[in-house]
């Protein structure tokens, strides 16, 4: 081929990447679309007394900045740390993150926040100029292997449930743990685990898969009569860690209706952040379990604020991550299993670290421009950041509404 003939193809490819965009048509766009994240961490600082309708000089997330980053809706958080799990206090942190949510947010600012529950909750609350706010737990082991607990906590409004955390519990197998050997595991989900799928279908709550092993991913595609989602993980391909998704499992989750929402955090998008991150530090490791290894009870707000001081002492820095990273995720699902199958779940407040340009949820019209660049159509960005969510959840709703009256985890 003539060096001519190549050049001017690659000068088409290059401008049929980007192209530029007014600020004008930035944010006519970006005020379009509903902007969902469907993961949210600022519920463990206003669980601790943070007034998240003020500005503050630090964290991701409080209401200046979801207006200003025009925020449509959140899944704000349950986190339950596995520290829980002992002592049975599980439910009871569950019961305090869901009333930060339901207290220290959408009562104590009513006229920012409205209670969403459904799709339609959400789009009027969109109608009002509130935020809609709702509800997903991290971590299984809230319920205490109770799916009475799992019908109450869907009663206070929770709509996900992340089937474990960093910690297999007693139905499924986390990914945060599946090399230790003195581990229990299960290899996927046990019976139980299924009966809690059923049930969670039969609520009309999303079968939320990041932090499971890969094994629990397959169980839980197979065992959901709806769709399923992960709330906040990216692609193994371009960042491989065990809490991303490979191309096999990204396919078959958007073959059944599934999204993928995209984690924000540095180690989730770049594999240079991920080599690099103090978490995987053995200096930074040993200094922290030397100091705190015996405090199991440590509060989760106290563990991140003690390891980042300890980082900071080492001088530990995780190479960080860019926002082209997050467009190439996002590229990336595109291609593997369609437009359908990509959201947001920014994990703002839970990571220490987001990409250059996404460094609070003010900055999310930098996204939309960066996916403008790229060549994604208005209509394109309106469905990566709401349509696709919204469209799982209708659908959750219908096997909910279809499902008979009791189900088989009644226990």
């Amino acid at each position: 081929m003539p060096r001519l003939h190549l050049f001017f193809l690659l000068s088409a490819a290059l401008a049929a990447q980007s192209r530029r965009v007014t600020e004008e048509e930035v944010m006519r766009v970006h005020r379009a679309a509903l902007l969902i994240d469907t993961h949210n961490d600022v519920t463990s600082n206003t669980v601790e007394g943070l007034d998240i309708g003020k500005r503050r000089a630090e964290g991701h997330s409080d209401t200046p900045r979801f207006r200003e980053g025009g925020m449509g809706a959140v899944f704000f958080a349950v986190y339950v740390a596995p520290q829980y799990v002992a002592g049975n206090r599980a439910a009871n942190r569950t019961l305090q993150m869901i009333d930060t949510v339901r207290h220290d947010i959408i009562e104590r600012y009513p006229n920012d926040y409205a209670l969403a529950t459904t799709a339609d909750e959400i789009l009027r609350a969109r109608k009002s100029g509130r935020i809609a706010a709702l509800l997903g737990i991290e971590g299984g082991h809230a319920i205490e292997d109770s799916p009475r607990l799992l019908r109450q906590f869907h009663a206070l409004g929770v709509r996900y449930m992340t089937l474990t955390h960093t910690n297999t519990n007693s139905w499924a197998d986390s990914s945060g743990d599946i090399k230790r050997a003195d581990i229990k595991h299960h290899n996927g989900l046990t019976a139980l685990g299924r009966d809690i799928i059923r049930e969670m279908n039969r609520l009309g709550m999303i079968v939320d898969i990041s932090h499971v092993s890969d094994k629990t991913f397959w169980d839980a595609l197979e065992a959901s009569r709806a769709p399923i989602f992960a709330s906040h993980s990216s692609a193994r391909a371009l960042s491989n860690i065990p809490r991303n998704m490979t191309d096999e499992m990204i396919a078959a989750l958007g073959k059944k209706g599934g999204v993928v929402q995209v984690n924000f955090g540095c180690e989730f998008l770049s594999q240079k952040s991920a080599d690099s991150s103090p978490l995987n530090d053995p200096a930074v490791l040993a200094r922290f379990n030397a100091a705190y290894a015996n405090q199991t009870d440590m509060d989760p707000a106290v563990r991140r604020r003690r390891m980042r001081e300890i980082v900071a002492e080492l001088g530990a820095k995780t190479v960080r991550a860019k926002l082209s990273d997050a467009v190439a995720h996002i590229d990336h699902i595109v291609k593997i299993a369609g437009i359908g199958a990509v959201g947001i779940g920014s994990d703002f407040d839970g990571v220490g670290c987001v990409p250059e340009g996404l460094d609070d949820a003010a900055k999310m019209p930098n996204l939309t421009r960066a996916l403008l660049e790229r060549g994604y159509t208005a209509a394109d960005i309106r469905r990566i950041y709401g349509e696709n969510t919204l469209r799982l959840m209708r659908q959750v709703e219908r096997v909910a509404a279809t499902s008979a009256p009791t189900g088989s985890a009644t226990r």
